[in-house]
């Protein structure tokens, strides 16, 4: 990556928080300018908590930011976005999970993501610019539906193929592609920069 202008990456996990193995994990780790939003110890499923430790993590930072979001996570960046307190560079919001309609046995109802208040999912465009990557085999949403979001929120669609949820379960681990599309974020963004500075 970059080492000009370099953003400080902030990673927003999904509603497992923090796992070793995982590519956001791996990611941090190889990129060593990123922060990582913290687990929640208590009221995990307080979708007005995620946002305020998202906030939180991002008020301790000086300069640029991108995000970098998974699953419930970018659920919680697009709830963060509808009330922003800081400028953000842009947003990688990789295999978004479909929190509105019921997920495999194992995940949240749809009853208690409605009482932490995740739904209904905001659908205005973001106020910085983003990617969706989207899976094509994703057990936690369908192909159309994220590319709805993507379209409400401006953001632009990378089809991923066949990757799952694209999580350890579905054999990631490392994710090369989080990298290349971070840089083509950044890359698209610098001019932007430049001219706001």
């Amino acid at each position: 990556m970059n080492s000009s202008q370099s953003p400080t990456v902030v990673i927003v996990p999904g509603l497992r928080d923090h796992v070793a193995d995982h590519w956001q994990t791996l990611l941090a780790e190889r990129l060593g300018n990123a922060r990582i939003v913290p687990p929640l110890e208590h009221h995990r499923l307080d979708r007005a908590a995620r946002v305020a430790a998202l906030d939180a993590v991002l008020a301790d930072i000086a300069g640029p930011v991108v995000l970098v979001a998974h699953s419930a996570g970018v659920v919680t960046t697009v709830h963060w976005a509808q009330n922003p307190t800081r400028p953000i560079r842009g947003a990688l919001l990789a295999t978004p999970a479909d929190v509105e309609l019921p997920l495999p046995s194992g995940y949240p109802t749809t009853d208690e993501l409605e009482r932490g208040g995740w739904t209904p999912v905001p659908r205005r465009t973001l106020p910085f610019p983003s990617i969706v990557a989207a899976s094509r085999t994703d057990p936690l949403a369908g192909f159309r539906r994220v590319a709805g979001m993507a379209e409400a929120w401006g953001s632009r669609l990378v089809d991923l193929g066949d990757v799952g949820h694209l999580n350890p379960a579905a054999g990631y681990g490392p994710w090369p592609g989080a990298e290349k599309l971070l840089q083509e974020l950044i890359d698209d963004t610098s001019p932007m920069l430049s001219q706001a500075e």
